[in-house]
């Protein structure tokens, strides 16, 4: 196993990938942390302003549930890059046809597998931290220009900022797990795009629009993602609710795991030549 996790963990580090997705996660992640900052803050004094106006009732925000909201982007918007950095792991083999070797060199597929998993932990929280410190960056110097308070001295909100990171890192495990269940490196992007980006931002609003499937909603790993860094966009615009933080991880965990298996069970199963 030892062996296995050493290459695994050199082909990793002799690529690019890891940290050119760090910085394109840090730079998107900073200057949509701003954009947000911004949008919280003018719609905030918007409602305030209209209190005025005859019949109008006042709508308050609360300031810490901004900067929380905002803090957290890179766990609602952003896990795409720790989920494609997983996927890449795996799929980078086919592509590049050096499964063969691999394989050679570690017959024990189990094995291999698990050695990518574990390999990817630590590019995951190398990408994770960059999101993360990009969000708050863009969102705190955002809310700091427009005299509002940023929180940064607030351990909860700390500590809401570190579980952030934690799910990004078990996003990078679902990565692998999808990875080694779809190898066609292409067909894997494009799917994990639609899937984070459309497929299931429109489901979770589809499905908290009824009673009998609001429960539901909280199971999908994007929400189970939020839940532990236990703030989000969605549920501060009234369109979710989240499971505990011990939950989340659960069902992030679950995912990643069935997936591996799933993986192990099919694409590693069959010959590979």
């Amino acid at each position: 196993m030892t062996a296995a996790l050493r290459t695994e963990w050199r082909k990793i580090a002799t690529t690019r990938l890891w940290w050119l997705l760090a910085l394109a996660m840090s730079g998107y992640l900073m200057v949509m942390g701003a954009i947000m900052a911004g949008s919280f803050v003018f719609g905030m004094r918007a409602n305030e302003s209209s209190t005025g106006i005859p019949g109008a009732q006042p709508v308050v925000l609360d300031p810490h549930a901004i900067a929380s909201s905002v803090y957290t982007l890179a766990v609602a918007l952003g896990y795409i890059f720790p989920a494609v950095l997983g996927a890449l792991i795996v799929t980078n083999e086919f592509r590049y046809h050096t499964i063969t070797p691999t394989l050679l060199a570690e017959p024990h597929r189990t094995r291999v597998l698990l050695a990518k998993l574990i390999a990817a932990v630590p590019f995951g929280l190398v990408v994770a931290v960059a999101g993360v410190l990009g969000t708050v960056a863009g969102g705190a110097a955002t809310l700091a220009v427009l005299g509002e308070p940023t929180f940064l001295g607030d351990a909860d909100m700390w500590r809401t900022i570190g579980l952030s990171v934690v799910a990004l890192v078990l996003w990078t495990l679902v990565g692998v797990g999808f990875g080694s269940l779809l190898t066609n490196q292409v067909a894997a992007i494009v799917v994990l795009l639609l899937f984070t980006q459309f497929i299931e931002p429109l489901l979770r609003i589809l499905l908290a629009t009824f009673e009998a499937t609001e429960a539901v909603s909280k199971f999908l790993p994007g929400a189970a993602g939020e839940a532990i860094a236990g703030s989000s966009l969605y549920v501060s615009s009234g369109l979710a609710q989240l499971l505990p933080s011990w939950q989340g991880a659960l069902v992030l965990i679950a995912y990643a795991a069935v997936l591996v298996v799933i993986g192990r069970l099919t694409t590693f199963r069959r010959d590979i030549g």
